[in-house]
């Protein structure tokens, strides 16, 4: 299957689904910035709910907090952001689109862009200005540049201002940690691949606070805790691997920088990023904010500066990732089935219940397995629609592990049929049961 019917299968997928809708779709949409519909929602809260566990209640030295979005202006001006967070950007003359210049290569201008302007016939390139990706804004009644404030760039940053708030009010010793899932908004030059890149994304991300000398040893930790977890929500192995930055690749902060990246249908790409940040971040706004950001060892009375290790991952691009890994094409009994192979604890709906008729008692029985599984919070549907090989194919490409009918069996013996997504094998079930077996399930396979 090629690369791009993919992508353009995946797109026509989430949407039909509910998935995933183009914001504003009735006014043509805006430029890569996207809605979660139904089901997309319930799959990305899947996936903050993992990471959220896995990083803060499975562990007692990390800690979470939810920074606003909008922040002191000063802050982005310590971090970098606002002297540094530039790309250089040209725009054709001729069809007027915008690309960065350092990725004039790769991208399709439609006629065909060189690095030199001017170089092809049919494309006038403009000389390259340097462009701020941030998104800004005015805080108050007057548009003055006293005024100016930041949508922010990223998440972290709220963790490193508020690091003493959290040490103390949490009484956390070095190495302890900060996580933060939330917003945030770059004015990207050259979004694109559905949701892979956009204005507007979530970032899931931790700062992990160590002494320095221990740094390394705890970048090595993180990095592998990362790459297990990844694992762990049923992604093939063969689709992960890591890339290291290149000393012209570090940003201007980091020591050391390893991409967790995934195999798109578009290649390889950044999933997850881990950094040894030092102890710039903190240095940083010791200096813009002339407070004192130390760590005081009350035990042995050292003071320092801790260094960070940062894991940052894109919440939409695990979505995709996601989403890319489970898409299977198949053929059952002559006709082609598609479906999302997705880990039963990722799924979005765990359980769909038929009725075989609508009559006979059957829909009533049905509603009642509904109820039970809803009232034990396992996510459920109920549908009575079509054949039931159709409302198979539709709960195929939901991702729904396990289908529940209801047929004329069940009120002589009180069984119903359960039915395995991805083996299509079929048993019997006591109808008392089902919720029983429906979490069993979800332990078994994750």
């Amino acid at each position: 299957m090629a690369e791009q019917d993919v992508m353009e299968k995946l797109v026509s997928l989430a949407k039909r689904r509910g998935f995933i809708f183009q914001s504003s779709e009735i006014y043509g949409g805006t430029g890569s910035v996207w809605d979660y519909g139904p089901l997309g929602i319930e799959l990305k809260r899947n996936v903050k709910e993992a990471w959220w566990s896995a990083m803060v209640h499975q562990r007692d030295d990390v800690k979470g907090m939810d920074a606003a979005i909008l922040m002191h202006p000063r802050v982005w001006e310590a971090s970098g952001h606002v002297a540094g967070f530039t790309d250089p950007l040209v725009e054709c003359k001729v069809c007027k689109k915008r690309f960065r210049e350092d990725a004039l290569a790769t991208s399709e201008c439609g006629r065909k862009p060189l690095l030199t302007p001017g170089a092809h016939e049919d494309c006038d390139l403009s000389q390259a200005r340097l462009f701020n990706l941030m998104f800004k804004t005015f805080m108050g009644p007057v548009e003055a540049d006293s005024a100016v404030v930041y949508l922010r760039p990223e998440t972290a940053q709220g963790s490193y201002v508020n690091f003493l708030n959290v040490q103390t009010a949490a009484r956390q010793k070095i190495p302890f940690g900060i996580a933060q899932i939330g917003k945030a908004f770059r004015n990207e030059i050259t979004p694109g691949n559905f949701i892979f890149r956009t204005r507007e994304f979530e970032q899931a991300e931790m700062q992990f606070f160590v002494e320095p000398g221990t740094d390394e040893e705890w970048f090595e930790r993180w990095l592998e805790e990362r790459h297990r977890w990844h694992l762990s929500l049923g992604v093939r192995a063969e689709n992960l691997r890591f890339h290291q930055h290149g000393p012209d690749e570090l940003a201007h902060y980091a020591k050391k920088a390893i991409d967790i990246q995934y195999q798109f249908p578009f290649g390889w790409k950044e999933l997850e990023g881990v950094h040894n940040r030092t102890d710039f971040d903190l240095r940083r706004h010791e200096e813009y904010s002339g407070k004192r950001l130390e760590y005081v060892d009350s035990g042995g009375g050292k003071r320092f500066l801790p260094y960070v290790v940062e894991t940052a991952v894109g919440v939409d691009r695990t979505v995709l990732m996601l989403l890319c890994d489970a898409y299977r094409e198949d053929v059952v009994e002559g006709e082609a089935r598609v479906v999302l192979a997705l880990a039963p604890r990722m799924a979005p709906i765990k359980a769909a219940v038929f009725p075989l008729m609508k009559k006979g008692g059957l829909p009533e029985i049905a509603r009642e397995i509904v109820d039970g599984l809803r009232k034990a919070s396992i996510p459920a549907f109920y549908d009575e629609a079509g054949s039931i090989g159709r409302r198979y194919r539709r709960q195929d490409e939901a991702g729904t592990p396990w289908c529940v009918t209801v047929d004329g069996q069940t009120t002589e013996d009180g069984t119903v049929t359960i039915r395995d997504r991805d083996s299509l094998e079929q048993l019997r079930v006591d109808r008392s049961r089902v919720r029983e077996w429906v979490l069993d399930g979800l332990d078994r396979g994750g």
